[in-house]
């Protein structure tokens, strides 16, 4: 006998514990919201209505039939969800950013607007998400190879802080993102019980992630990282907005920072314990490179002191015995 209504139908479905998890996935909601929908408290949105009907498909010509009751005028054969795609505002704002934006402005303006943009789409719902951007380190050493990703930037939403730029890490090839520069693509690891040979540096918080490389012309220039706080959150429509805000972060890179495959060979990076002994001392390393270059007068500017640092940073870290060893 048919549900006499969509919500009966929805709780029958989700009475289930883990196809409510999955079905929560699918719509990027919080599975107390289903609940919610299911009591009458509250009213799912037209994209969310739109997901349920695909998140179901055994159920679908039901569903949509019982939805057109309370809702005359959904039409399942609108099926382009606009969630699903970086709308053309997003695009015409990044790229006025980017030709207005001054040279010197224009890395750090393009990927904190990038990463804001992409976080409000990839979590609408604020159920706990982190994105990241991390730089490729200039190759260094006999080989000139880059040997590890430098973490620089991030955005968050609760538990994660707004901010994430604060805490810099290395990253190598013990990392979702140094694996994903390896190879050369997008890799996504779902859960944290996921049998996979990908290695992950699991974070706090973090039940699943994706890591982007940032490429131009098969030349690579670091990655984007987006962890959630919900296993099995990063379905083939998030994956395919990361890609997306993926090549538009290309912007924010100037030529010279993308390197070829072959110059790609990663190193295993330090705990994040180990690293931050090291990185707390940061800014007093760089005053320190200020005033030596100044007394033996050839001045440079902030910037180039902090590229200087975090070079030899990198060199002690490589230099380490151990990496997990302090």
């Amino acid at each position: 006998m048919d549900a006499p209504d969509w919500r009966t139908l929805l709780e029958n479905v989700i009475a289930d514990a883990q196809e409510r998890q999955r079905v929560a996935n699918v719509l990027g909601v919080n599975p107390v919201t289903l609940a919610r929908w299911v009591r009458g408290e509250s009213i799912p949105r037209r994209d969310n209505l739109q997901r349920l009907v695909k998140a179901l498909p055994a159920q679908q010509q039901t569903l949509t039939r019982l939805l057109a009751n309370e809702f005359p005028a959904f039409d399942l054969s609108r099926d382009e969800d606009v969630s699903e795609q970086i709308p053309a505002e997003i695009y015409s704002r990044i790229l006025n950013t980017y030709v207005t934006t001054q040279d010197a402005q224009r890395t750090w303006y393009l990927s904190d607007l990038i990463m804001q943009l992409a976080l409000g789409q990839l979590d609408p719902n604020n159920l706990g998400a982190a994105i990241t951007i991390a730089h490729c380190m200039p190759p260094s050493g006999i080989d000139h190879k880059v040997r590890s990703l430098r973490q620089m930037a991030g955005r968050g939403t609760y538990p994660w802080n707004t901010f994430l730029d604060q805490e810099p890490l290395f990253l190598g090839i013990e990392a979702l993102a140094g694996y994903a520069a390896a190879v050369g693509h997008l890799v996504a690891v779902q859960s944290r019980d996921e049998m996979t040979q990908v290695s992950v540096r699991w974070e706090k918080w973090e039940e699943s992630a994706v890591a982007s490389p940032v490429l131009l012309g098969g030349r690579i220039a670091g990655c984007l990282i987006v962890s959630s706080t919900q296993p099995g959150y990063f379905l083939e429509f998030r994956q395919k907005l990361i890609r997306q805000y993926t090549e538009l972060l290309t912007l924010a890179f100037r030529p010279e920072e993308f390197y070829a495959h072959q110059q790609i060979e990663l190193s295993q990076m330090p705990s994040d314990e180990v690293q931050n002994m090291r990185i707390s001392r940061f800014r007093q390393r760089v005053s320190e490179v200020l005033q030596d270059t100044f007394r033996e007068s050839r001045p440079i500017t902030m910037m180039e002191a902090e590229q200087i640092v975090w070079a030899d940073l990198e060199a002690e870290l490589l230099d380490l015995p151990d990496p997990y060893v302090s």
